[in-house]
């Protein structure tokens, strides 16, 4: 069985190990399987969070 780190390739929309597509294509590394499978969701949680901190700071809170 395939070990870590894993990734998540926006490629094929799957999860791979070490010897998936070319760094390019993926997300990660990621130290589990299951983080790699919630990729796209930490990125939008990121995203957001990161953008009501922009907001934030732009309107002087």
């Amino acid at each position: 069985m395939a070990q870590g780190p894993w990734f998540y390739c926006l490629k094929h929309n799957t999860v791979e190990d070490r010897d998936g597509c070319a760094e390019r294509h993926r997300l990660g590394p990621y130290d589990t399987r299951e983080e790699a499978e919630r990729a796209l969701q930490t990125v939008a949680e990121r995203n957001e969070r990161q953008d009501a901190e922009d907001r934030a700071w732009r309107e002087g809170h």
